[in-house]
């Protein structure tokens, strides 16, 4: 089961399209539209229908394994096995953090030629580092920024 919310104070109808089916919303004083759905879960993929309108995809989606057009998808963040809970970070009073975009920090511009110059970076000093966006967008050169639910 799932509830499934979205914000369209000007909409006088919206539904949520899971396949071929559309499933009406109730609509809330404050904007919101809500809907429960019995069977929704993890890897439902949905669109929301305003007034009858084109299927849009839902702007706090945190999947849209078809790109920011196409359908969202429902994820459970439960589902990954941490294995890490003695892990303590150094102090941030004393971190030298190096902001890192993977496109460009190698020719190769994967993660994998990434990690190879890590030992670099710590020669240098650098004792944590922020990564520049990696989600998906639809633009050439965004860097990430544009994406969904951030």
């Amino acid at each position: 089961m799932h509830l499934f919310e979205v914000w369209s104070p000007v909409g006088s109808r919206v539904d949520v399209r899971i396949g071929e089916t559309s499933f009406p919303m109730q609509h809330f004083d404050d904007g919101w539209w809500r809907c429960e759905i019995e069977n929704a879960g993890p890897g439902t993929e949905y669109f929301f229908v305003i007034d009858g309108g084109e299927a849009t995809p839902d702007p706090r989606s945190e999947s849209q394994p078809y790109g920011i057009h196409g359908p969202s998808c429902l994820i459970d963040h439960s589902a990954f096995a941490w294995t890490d809970r003695n892990w303590q970070p150094r102090p941030l009073a004393s971190a030298i953090i190096y902001e890192l975009h993977i496109g460009t920090f190698t020719p190769q511009g994967t993660f994998r030629s990434a990690i190879e110059r890590l030992g670099y970076l710590a020669d240098l000093g650098v004792t944590h580092i922020e990564l520049m966006p990696v989600n998906e967008f639809s633009g050439a050169w965004g860097w990430g920024y544009d994406g969904v639910d951030l």
